[in-house]
């Protein structure tokens, strides 16, 4: 079908979309408070990167696509209101109604079909949709970009699912979807379907380079009323993925049922996510109540953690201590067993000592163990967070994305691919201070215990292997572990100058003196120790038997 394509315009205080007469659809949708990585309008997609389709089957039994069909736009009294009407005949027509709410990221879409029932087939209860979109880079670092842009839905009466963020994947749905998103890290465009869509098929294609980071495309099937009695109602959200924003559309759906949205915000999953949603977001938006830049903000969130772990991380330290003044007597143990073949019985005197002594080596694993879920938290609540997007902090420009001192353009073998074309500055204190607190660590914590061979070396290998890891994360994370690490630091040396070790150790030979009932473990160590004793008394008379065996052979055959 020919005609003239024309545009219209829709537009409110948050986002302006732009209809086309071809096709009846949005070929723009820009975000009016955002701009992309270039300082450019942040459009979600323009012209020909999204396309929305619905088939037609004619009585005639022939398919037309909307797509390729040009509307004619109806004028009414509403402003932020269109109407794109597909004429097929005199008195059959199919309209597209738009209208976008004030002051939201919401556009309300229905679609009303009159006097198309000699128009259509007869047996025409749904239409097949088609929905595809070029996902536009608009952070500056496109490889960590591409970590966090999936397709995402959610089935009906049920939890929010993605197809994979790190390579090309498809599904076919079976259960009805609530909605599909299409997500940027930090915007997404979800299409919301009043009556489900239906027999779905979703694939996502990555692009290695160029302007897009992935190509979604969606096949489904929503209801359709050939009578024109009911309209087939949708909703088009075009909005960032802010968690409280998203959070605040639960209560929009008439049935009762939760949209869901803040799922397009990667918080973690299990208990990581809890910690997110209940602690550290309400704890984030209150210091942003009162402090204007997030590099403080950060700052303050990090003392107010580590102040939180601070029970935690004195019992861990005083662990450590307790195992450092025992140090002289569990080498004393070492040098009095030294053969490999003493080992059971060096591991149960050392064992006892810290018993006897009051002392655990796993007492300070689990104060660290219980920190975990926050430290996690915090490694996916960071690189999500939309409101550190373009904030500036020192020589950070922005906290979202890494802050590179030195960059180049050349393609370095291994280094370009693993490493990235420049250097993070907050990455590189961060493993600086990494390597000065594992250093001090290791030297505080030395048991005299024997270690395993390249422990050591292991332990100063980790840090540089985060440096290449956080080169390209967002600087706001790397700049919390920069600040985590040296409060860190300053509590270990808080400690080490305000606990008394020689009291301590004379605390613990204290305890050493007390009538002590054995534990457990100690009962099944000693067991073991005696049963391996056993099985090698057995093993050195069979090799003694074995010996003299040989021995009167050589003697008979002499003979």
């Amino acid at each position: 079908m020919t005609g003239t394509e024309e545009f219209i315009t829709l537009e409110n205080e948050k986002v302006a979309v732009k209809l086309s007469t071809k096709g009846g659809r949005v070929i723009s949708a820009t975000l009016k408070e955002y701009d992309n990585y270039k300082g450019e309008p942040l459009a979600l997609f323009d012209k020909n990167e999204s396309v929305f389709d619905l088939a037609l089957v004619t009585a005639a039994n022939q398919r037309v696509n909307t797509k390729d069909m040009y509307f004619t736009p109806i004028k009414g009294d509403n402003a932020n209101a269109a109407v794109m009407r597909l004429q097929m005949n005199e008195g059959s027509y199919l309209d597209f109604t738009y209208t976008l709410q004030p002051n939201d990221y919401r556009m309300d879409f229905s679609i009303k079909g009159t006097g198309l029932n000699g128009m259509l087939s007869p047996s025409t209860e749904t239409l097949g949709m088609t929905w595809i979109q070029d996902i536009r880079q608009q952070e500056k670092g496109r490889k960590f970009e591409n970590r966090y842009v999936g397709l995402y839905y959610k089935v009906e009466n049920d939890d929010v699912e993605n197809l994979s963020e790190t390579g090309n994947d498809s599904k076919n749905v079976n259960e009805t979807l609530q909605w599909i998103g299409y997500k940027d890290m930090f915007f997404s465009t979800v299409l919301v379907a009043k009556e489900g869509f239906k027999e779905v098929k979703m694939d996502s294609r990555m692009y290695e380079n160029g302007e897009y980071m992935k190509n979604f495309h969606t096949t489904a099937t929503v209801s359709f009323d050939l009578n024109g009695t009911q309209t087939t109602d949708f909703q088009y959200f075009f909005l960032p993925n802010k968690y409280s924003l998203l959070n605040d559309y639960n209560d929009t759906l008439e049935d009762g049922q939760e949209l869901r949205l803040e799922k397009l915000v990667p918080l973690g999953w299990g208990i990581f996510r809890w910690v997110n949603q209940y602690f550290i977001i309400p704890l984030f938006n209150f210091l942003g109540g009162f402090i204007d830049n997030y590099g403080w903000l950060i700052f303050l969130l990090t003392v107010i953690v580590k102040l939180i772990l601070f029970p935690l991380t004195y019992k861990s330290y005083m662990s450590s201590a307790k195992m450092r003044v025992l140090r002289p007597q569990v080498e004393e143990i070492n040098a009095k067993y030294p053969n490999q073949d003493q080992a059971m019985e060096r591991q149960r005197q050392i064992m006892e000592l810290y018993s006897r002594a009051g002392a655990s080596p796993m007492s300070g694993c689990i104060p660290m163990l219980l920190q975990m879920p926050i430290l996690i938290a915090l490694f996916m609540f960071f690189p999500s967070a939309i409101e550190l997007r373009h904030e500036s902090f020192l020589w950070a420009h922005d906290l979202s994305t890494y802050d590179a001192i030195i960059s180049w353009d050349a393609q370095i073998p291994l280094i370009s691919t693993y490493f990235g074309n420049h250097i993070s500055l907050f990455c590189l204190l961060m493993t600086i201070t990494n390597i000065v607190y594992t250093k001090y660590n290791m030297e505080m914590t030395n048991t005299g215990q024997q270690q395993m061979p390249g422990m050591k070396t292991m332990m100063y290998l980790m840090p540089l292997m985060f440096l290449f890891i956080f080169n390209s994360y967002a600087s706001g994370l790397t700049y919390y572990y920069f600040i985590s690490t040296l409060i860190t630091i300053a509590q270990t040396l808080f400690f080490r100058y305000t606990i008394d070790e020689e009291k301590l150790l004379a605390k613990l030979e204290a305890n050493k003196r007390k009538p002590m009932k054995k534990s457990g473990f100690m009962k099944r160590l000693e067991e073991a120790q005696r049963m391996q004793q056993e099985q090698l008394k057995r093993q050195q008379d069979q090799l003694k038997q074995q010996r003299e065996q040989r021995e009167q052979q050589k003697n008979n055959r002499h003979r």
